[in-house]
């Protein structure tokens, strides 16, 4: 694995069942493929562990993420709702996240997944050069941060 994860992710999904841990693990394997250089942000959240990727460690500057659940991982895209689905593949109807479930490990060998997430990436960041935002300085390799840890939980312990 060229990016291990970082201690505090793997501490997190501890209370998961194996298969969840492996899809997770194996779905930020593939994201960080076609992401680094990136800033990588890990949330011990309510009800799931989130992981964020984008171009800064700034939530704003965020393209991608990763829900963990008790059933799976979700794939999203913080800006789906703009991004073309050629394949209607992306779920969910808010005003600006979409997302991809990730339920089996034949889930992450679907070729469209590495697609959407090339298009993803290509589209915010033209969009930050078209609206003059720094993208800030890319880093070497992946910059992990543990942004937050919620101690109240709705998920295995």
């Amino acid at each position: 694995m060229k990016y291990p994860p970082p201690a505090a992710l793997k501490k997190f999904l501890k209370p998961y069942d194996r298969e969840v841990r492996d899809l997770a693990l194996g779905l930020r394997a593939l994201l960080l493929e076609e992401m680094a250089p990136c800033y990588e942000n890990i949330y011990d959240a309510y009800s799931a562990v989130a992981i964020g990727y984008g171009t800064s460690d700034r939530l704003s500057d965020g393209i991608f993420h990763i829900a963990v659940y008790t059933r799976g991982a979700n794939l999203g895209f913080n800006e789906g709702a703009t991004l073309d689905d050629l394949k209607g593949i992306l779920e969910g109807t808010g005003n600006r996240i979409r997302h991809i479930k990730i339920r089996k490990p034949e889930d992450l060998e679907r070729p469209e997944l590495r697609a959407y997430i090339r298009r993803a990436r290509k589209k915010a960041l033209a969009d930050a050069r078209k609206l003059g935002e720094p993208t800030g300085a890319k880093p070497k390799g992946v910059v992990s941060t543990v942004k937050a840890i919620y101690a109240k939980k709705r998920r295995p312990k």
